[in-house]
């Protein structure tokens, strides 16, 4: 049907488009035009950006501006448009149908036009998919426009451009009759917008006081984002909100103005197409507290019990802001374990300073004996004063050390990435998304499977997609396949796949809504509002993107030490001054683990607890009783709660993790810490004494 359907299209436009007589140039921005339609001439404004064409069809001039194309009636006004994701550079009327090229960051997409003469006026819309990139050059393209038009010049602009809102808005605020200006309001509603134009005239119909109209425009703008696969499911980050209208900003400002009841209609909107975008816990719990001092506790708790239901699929079910916690938990355990690790190694280092220098001195000294001795050297080094327990401790901490610094980087890099345009922009699929996708090193794995063919499936290329899909067996794959199955008109296999779905996983609430089983979450509802009778595709939570995208900490750590330098480059999340961190630490864990096959170079216990070393074992808990489990153990809980308070000097900062209200506790915990080692120094002090004791009574004899 489809194919019969682009024949008679293409053969009326073959008709159309061999129309005689008609003439339209383009002289740098004068469009003239001679023939079908009469004969007229516009000076198209700079507002308009690059400009494409003309090309005739029938009566009407299709003309690129920007990222649309537009088609011009009698007289040059506007009585279609086609939003694009990108500037169109061409038009196109070969092979017998109109296509329009655009380009956007390198991407050049191509798309077929349907003409259609039969509307009033002449309109256009757009055969393939149109997925929207989050660039507020193509979202905002419409409002920049309208805002660039002199007031002079604003009623002539709004009557050659019907189409545009905006313009009739503005129109509408300079009118004094209030009926005219209502019946201006109505006429911004009437027209077709992708759905970011609509959240922005929703915005300004809300800030000149027409609420009902902004409610409106925001239906439209959910309508529109769902027919083109914005999915609730899929988060969005804070700089693609902000190209789609910047809903979140706006409900911040209504809340510094006391407009609470208009906040909530934002929020709902939030909170059924994009529930998951980036900042969104602190936004609810703010919105949460409006509600409190205003006596709604009821409803500020709804709102948090929504909030704490995105959770699951997140990162350790933390949040969606999940990462920011595990990122800071991962510097206040590397900020421990180095405090501890510098600790440790200072007092061994001092304990060692006095036999080092008696048993250099033959050698050359203390640092030319590098040069004429190095072997020598190296077996008279401060850690061969240590004992093997010692060394060890240290080895372990520095190796920890590692671990957590590598749990920084992670989390750095899974936290770029999942905010990257390609996994944060509401959907998936588009081919601004595929040739973003490319620029991610997705794992091969059934993870990175699914999320390529999921974009290929909401293109709506199923075959593409099942090949994609393979021989992976997991859940949410087997739904995805039945839902090919099901557009197919494939009902029993369809259900097949469905029900082997949700028995694999009980918990899959697509798979759930595709059997008829009306789960209960605000995905399931949005399906059932917004796309009745439509059957609901699985896309991947956090954790799924997180493994295709980085791997685990494994992964992570064995990329540095197959690429050290790596580590220093900033441009894909990381961070040069961690990178030089690890680096670091690698270096000292290796020799740290070379030195404990080094022989212990005698420490007479005369010489073992030198004043130096004394001071510090009193200074830093744990740090002279390494010989001990216990003084690891005193050692890493004096650094934990020495890091924890910290943020108190100003010099670091947890944003992430809740020690604000938790200061009292790590004092006294500190306190305790030095009491403890306070004790056990007294009685290793004792134990040094009867062991120095022994030692002389020994020489004696």
């Amino acid at each position: 049907m489809k194919r019969v359907r682009a024949l008679l299209a293409g053969l009326t436009l073959t008709a159309l488009l061999g129309t005689a007589g008609a003439t339209t140039t383009l002289e740098g921005r004068v469009l003239r035009h001679e023939g079908a339609g009469g004969t007229w001439q516009r000076t198209l404004p700079d507002a308009l950006g690059p400009l494409s064409g003309p090309l005739e069809v029938g009566n009407l001039v299709l003309l690129g501006a920007g990222p649309a194309v537009y088609a011009l009636g009698a007289g040059g006004v506007v009585t279609g448009r086609a939003d694009l994701p990108g500037i169109v550079s061409s038009l196109d009327a070969g092979g017998d149908v109109v296509t329009a090229s655009t380009l956007l960051g390198g991407v050049t997409e191509r798309f077929t036009l349907n003409v259609n003469l039969n509307a009033q006026g002449g309109g256009l819309s757009v055969q393939e998919r149109v997925a929207l990139p989050p660039d507020p050059v193509v979202t905002g393209w419409l409002a920049s426009v309208a805002d660039q038009v002199p007031p002079a010049t604003l009623a002539d602009a709004a009557r050659l451009d019907p189409l545009n809102p905006f313009l009739t808005l503005r129109l509408a605020q300079a009118q004094v009759d209030p009926y005219e200006a209502l019946s201006l309001v109505r006429r911004t509603l009437g027209g077709t917008l992708p759905f970011p134009a609509w959240v922005q005239l929703a915005a300004r119909l809300d800030g000149a006081g027409f609420p009902s109209a902004a409610d409106l425009a925001l239906t439209q703008a959910q309508a529109d984002a769902s027919a083109r696969g914005v999915d609730p499911e899929i988060a969005v980050s804070r700089a693609a909100l902000g190209a789609f209208g910047n809903p979140s900003g706006y409900v911040g400002a209504l809340l510094a103005q006391g407009r609470v009841d208009r906040a909530g209609v934002w929020m709902t909107y939030l909170r059924q197409l994009h529930p998951r975008f980036e900042g969104g816990g602190a936004l609810y719990e703010r919105y949460a507290r409006t509600l409190d001092a205003q006596g709604r506790e009821g409803e500020a708790a709804e709102w948090r019990q929504f909030a704490r239901s995105l959770r699951p699929g997140t990162l350790y079910n933390l949040g969606l802001e999940g990462l920011g916690a595990v990122r800071d938990a991962a510097r206040l355990a590397s900020l421990a374990l180095g405090l501890s690790l510098l600790a440790a190694l200072l007092t061994l280092a001092v304990r060692a300073f006095p036999a080092q220098a008696d048993d250099t001195r033959d050698l050359g000294g203390r640092y030319r004996s590098w040069l004429r001795r190095p072997l020598a050297r190296a077996r008279r080094v401060f850690v061969a004063y240590a004992s093997p327990s010692e060394r060890l401790t240290v080895t372990l901490l520095a190796l920890a050390l590692l671990g957590t610094l590598g749990g920084v980087q992670w989390a750095n890099l899974s936290g770029a990435a999942l905010r990257s345009p390609v996994l944060s922009s509401g959907t998936y699929g588009g081919g601004w998304w595929n040739a973003q996708l490319e620029t991610l090193t997705l794992r091969p794995g059934p993870d990175a499977a699914l999320l390529t063919a999921l974009g290929a499936q909401l293109d709506g290329e199923d075959t593409r997609a099942r090949n994609l899909y393979g021989a992976l067996g997991d859940a949410c794959v087997r739904n995805n396949l039945g839902v090919i199955a099901r557009t197919r008109g494939d009902e029993p296999q369809a259900r097949d796949l469905f029900r082997s779905a949700l028995a694999a996983q009980p918990d899959l609430m697509a798979a759930a809504f595709n059997l008829g089983l009306k789960p209960a979450s605000p995905e399931a509802a949005f399906q059932q509002r917004l796309r009745p009778g439509q059957p609901r595709l699985c896309y991947p939570d956090q954790r799924r993107l997180t493994r295709a995208v980085t791997g685990d900490l494994s992964v992570t750590l064995r990329a540095g030490l197959r690429a050290p330098l790596a580590l220093l480059d900033p441009s894909a999340g990381g961070s040069a001054r961690l990178g030089l961190a690890l680096l670091g630490v690698s270096g000292l864990g290796a020799l740290l683990l070379l030195s404990l096959l080094l022989p212990r170079t005698p420490l007479p216990a005369a010489r073992s607890r030198p004043a130096g070393f004394r001071v510090l074992g009193l200074l830093l808990p744990g740090a002279a009783l390494l010989d001990s489990p216990w003084g690891g153990v005193l050692l890493g809980a004096w650094g934990a709660v020495v890091a924890a308070l910290l943020p108190l000097s100003g010099l670091v900062v947890f944003a992430n993790l809740p020690l604000v209200g938790a200061q009292a506790a790590l004092l006294g915990a500190l306190g305790g810490t030095y009491a403890l080692n306070t004790l056990a120094f007294v009685l290793a002090e004792i134990r040094h004494a009867r062991s120095a004791g022994r030692e002389r009574r020994a020489e004696g004899n």
